[in-house]
């Protein structure tokens, strides 16, 4: 297993030119609670969304990932207005590489081209460095999207293409059409953590190394079960809304199953003075070599700083083997 990195932590997306910190800062939170997929999230406050993006990018990332569906381009909207207000402070930090998406549902590849600049506009006129077909249900082919996604980079439009929640067949197609442009397929931004790992046993994770394809993981500590608030204090559950409990395994079963990689992630923690949530995060950005990155999300500042602690230490070959084995026994 290679766990080598590039120089100043940083390594390349996919066959690409980008060069990304492991982690980068998901941006799904900043959606204002606007539209069906933004209500997930509360409004934050502006001075909130600033603290977040300036201490993620100040702290050593180098990059965001955003999305049309994100309160439809609210959250492209705040990442801008923040990165403005970083550019008026002198902030050397005001530039980071941007990764957006778009929603292909009920759609046609046509509104690729069509809503490109609509996407550059609420990004306050940045360029896009990586653009994303957030998932692969359309009105259109594979053949179609990735056509559309080709003319946009020979348009100067975006730099990569990428794809998010395509299977491993669905990724090997949009890789080859894609090279018959002379491109190639940069990444797959899909779920994956030590309590999700569906792309280990489905071929995703084995395509996407044999052809050089980044995995973006989203979700990486299992919506919060990964730093073991849940295990400590089961009565936070109650909380929660039932699609999360769903989603996340939280229940009585689900969290007797998954104590023992919880203890393993709070021992090493303990070893590294860090927190379980900060050792999944290594584990996720190192056990793969270079093939994945992640992108944690940060609701408040804390969270942020949080982030940025889990790319300053690194777990050795034998305690990611453990949690390797901790992580599948959990899943069993």
């Amino acid at each position: 297993m290679n766990t080598g990195t590039t120089a100043a932590g940083r390594r390349p997306l996919g066959q690409s030119e980008l060069s990304v910190s492991p982690l980068g800062l998901g941006c799904w939170q900043f959606s204002r609670g606007s539209g069906v997929v933004g209500k997930y999230w509360s409004n934050l406050e502006d001075s909130d969304i600033l603290g977040i993006v300036k201490i993620s990018l100040e702290g050593g990332m180098n990059w965001v990932d955003t999305a049309e569906i994100y309160g439809g381009g609210k959250s492209e909207q705040a990442l801008a207005a923040v990165l403005d207000q970083l550019r008026l402070e002198g902030s050397s930090h005001a530039n980071p590489l941007i990764a957006t998406k778009w929603w292909p549902m009920l759609r046609t590849a046509g509104s690729i081209t069509s809503t490109i600049d609509e996407r550059i506009r609420c990004l306050g006129g940045r360029q896009i460095d990586l653009y994303q077909i957030h998932q692969p249900f359309s009105l259109s082919s594979i053949e179609s999207e990735m056509k559309a996604m080709a003319g946009l980079v020979k348009a100067g439009k975006i730099r990569y293409a990428g794809v998010s929640n395509y299977s491993a067949a669905q990724m090997v197609k949009a890789h080859r059409l894609l090279q018959q442009h002379g491109l190639k397929l940069v990444s797959n931004q899909v779920k994956y953590n030590l309590l999700h790992r569906t792309i280990d046993r489905n071929g995703t994770m084995a395509a996407a190394k044999e052809l050089g394809i980044s995995i973006i993981a989203y979700s990486p500590l299992q919506q919060g079960v990964l730093t073991g608030r849940f295990h400590s204090d089961p009565a936070q559950i109650s909380g929660l809304s039932t699609i999360r409990r769903m989603q996340s395994g939280l229940n009585e079963k689900g969290l007797a199953r998954s104590r023992p990689l919880i203890e393993l992630l709070s021992a090493l923690a303990g070893k590294y003075g860090v927190t379980p949530g900060q050792v999944a995060l290594n584990w996720l950005i190192h056990f793969h070599g270079e093939t994945v990155v992640a992108i944690p999300g940060a609701s408040k500042v804390r969270h942020a700083r949080e982030n940025i602690g889990a790319m300053g230490f690194r777990l050795d070959s034998h305690e990611l083997e453990q949690l390797d084995g901790a992580s599948w026994a959990a899943l069993k």
